[in-house]
């Protein structure tokens, strides 16, 4: 008799077991079901497709032929080009000595930094001659904002002296001839052709790595590889544009740590959905430069950025 009862008692737990599983099952659920009504109504195919939990919005690009992986890419192109048709490079530049000279300054800084300090540069230094004959001091004293102004210093002084002394003080429209100078990669090289020169190429900086990466366009780290990846997606005379639309995005809406999920226009397109703040208010927030209702990063921005409710950013001292 105490042989059953211990029996009975011993079978037990297992019931109890069941039944609190089954009662934790729909609040997963319910989860789930939650956090998909977050996602925009846009395109009812894409939106039942990422509809599904976070984990089965993922799969599905990881499984994707070649041929629906550029077709989606090139979609969400087309989506961030209406988001931000007024996208532009985000350094002032009046010419290309001037372009290049930004670009090498922005290392480990923001855009809006350096268009704060280089109107005093180029006022001082406004030819390539001017700044390669360049007191090191005084220029350091000027870059000093941008931070490792020593070491930028060197560079931009000796990228002018190459420019006198190899290209007749020009910049070269060319590839191969823009990497030899100092302190001027492929990201820069191509900064500069596809802004100063109008030739196709893709800027692949720190934004545009994490998006396409999040995106899953790629699974490459290295940017010459990134570079390669993504360019075998597109037309060539996407590229350009296909930067700037990229770098807006992540530097407005699917930031680092916290992208803002609820607001971004591509939900239904991204497998990452749901990586940061889905609440479309909260995610508002999130928002930055004209998105948000703050200045942009230029001084001297274009009209068509003015005209979409863009704003000026402040000069160097001014309160930002």
């Amino acid at each position: 008799m105490g042989g059953k009862k211990t029996a009975k008692a011993a079978g037990k737990a297992p019931v109890e077991k069941r039944a609190s599983a089954k009662k934790a099952a729909p609040v997963r659920k319910t989860a789930a079901v939650k956090k998909a009504t977050v996602a925009p109504k846009k395109a009812a195919a894409p939106v039942k497709k990422a509809s599904a939990t976070k984990t089965v919005a993922a799969k599905s690009p990881r499984n994707e032929s070649r041929t629906a992986l550029v077709r989606r890419a090139r979609r969400i192109n087309r989506e961030l080009a209406e988001v931000f048709p007024y996208a532009h490079p985000e350094l002032d530049f009046e010419n290309p000595f001037q372009l290049i000279v930004a670009t090498v300054l922005s290392a480990q800084t923001t855009d809006l930094r350096v268009n704060q300090t280089t109107p005093a540069l180029f006022a001082r230094y406004p030819t390539p001659e001017d700044l390669a004959a360049a007191n090191p001091e005084e220029v350091e004293e000027i870059l000093r904002p941008t931070g490792f102004f020593r070491a930028k210093t060197k560079s931009v002084i000796g990228l002018s002296k190459a420019l006198v002394e190899n290209f007749g003080g020009e910049v070269p429209g060319r590839l191969e001839d823009l990497v030899t100078l100092p302190g001027v990669g492929r990201k820069t090289a191509f900064v500069v052709l596809g802004n100063a020169f109008g030739r196709p190429g893709v800027t692949v900086d720190t934004h545009f790595m994490r998006l396409v990466r999040r995106w899953q366009w790629t699974d490459e780290t290295d940017p010459d590889k990134i570079e390669a990846a993504v360019t075998a997606l597109f037309p060539k005379s996407d590229w350009t544009d296909l930067s700037h639309h990229v770098i807006w995005h992540g530097r407005r809406i699917c930031h680092a740590r916290k992208p803002a999920c609820g607001a971004c226009p591509i939900t239904p397109l991204c497998p990452a959905y749901g990586e940061g703040e889905t609440d479309p208010e909260k995610a508002k927030k999130l928002l930055k430069y004209e998105k948000g209702g703050f200045p942009g990063q230029r001084l001297n921005p274009p009209q068509a950025y003015l005209d979409a409710g863009g704003k000026a950013a402040p000069p160097l001292g001014a309160t930002e």
